[in-house]
């Protein structure tokens, strides 16, 4: 026999959870006993509007897309189905996005592009609020890219999507999956500013291998590199290699060598 979740917990427990039951499923979940309806209508109101106003703002192009019907039965969904494991507002953002992974059930009217619309713009949020460049140990800013080992910025995210997500918006809503893969960097500048790069299938790999081998150095990646495209001319992957790995150490997606 099935219990319930309030079974043996104390009376005020007890009515917490009929409390917050009935704030996430006004619909379903009866109001708690003793709490008048008007007040409990906008305890309900006020805890949605938050949600929904945080969600819009962590998510804006998705927001702008959606219908109000589409967005605030989204919202209600969510926080319908989906049990937060933090307490931080500030992370409500990738419980939705795990929300919408994990749980959602897919619509026919949903754009296709939704969840790496969606896994696209929690980056970006991601990478504002991140210190993770905090430990990321010692480097010389100013270190050889070639000899030595270039240190990839931890806040630098190297992302592969089926869609060009970073161009979506109201007036770009594709329904036609393009014939290659959109391969970006989000990372943040010396001054905190986030910033996306879109980088080509070379690039992507270039920042892969560096990740991966952190022990070797820019030239070890280079000449991987070279054979993987079975090129001809390794010097010259070399060389523009060479000038690609300054080039993102000048936005701050390499932080420089490691010491």
């Amino acid at each position: 026999m099935q219990t319930s979740p309030e079974e043996g917990l104390p009376r005020f427990q007890q009515q917490q959870l009929r409390f917050t039951a009935h704030i996430r499923d006004p619909e379903n979940a009866p109001l708690p006993e003793g709490v008048p309806a008007r007040r409990m209508a906008i305890y309900t109101e006020i805890f949605f509007n938050n949600i929904s106003e945080q969600l819009s703002g962590n998510f804006p192009v998705l927001r702008q897309i959606t219908s109000d019907e589409r967005w605030h039965a989204l919202v209600r969904d969510f926080m319908r189905k989906h049990r937060s494991v933090t307490p931080l507002f500030t992370e409500v953002a990738l419980e939705f996005l795990d929300y919408l992974q994990e749980e959602r059930e897919p619509q026919p009217s949903d754009w296709p592009f939704m969840l790496e619309l969606a896994h696209y713009e929690y980056v970006e949020l991601a990478v504002s609020i991140s210190s993770a460049d905090e430990e990321a140990g010692e480097y010389d800013p100013n270190g050889d890219l070639v000899a030595g080992r270039p240190l990839v910025g931890p806040t630098a995210w190297n992302l592969s999507y089926r869609w060009p997500v970073h161009t979506i918006g109201p007036e770009n809503l594709p329904t036609e999956t393009p014939s290659e893969p959109t391969h970006l960097v989000v990372y943040r500048d010396r001054a905190d500013d986030v910033h996306f790069l879109e980088i080509n299938a070379v690039t992507q790999r270039l920042l892969q291998l560096l990740k991966e081998n952190p022990g070797h150095t820019g030239l070890d990646v280079l000449k991987t590199i070279a054979e993987e495209l079975g090129h001809a001319d390794a010097d010259g992957v070399i060389s523009a290699g060479s000038q690609l790995l300054d080039d993102l150490r000048r936005r701050n997606v390499i932080l420089g060598t490691r010491t």
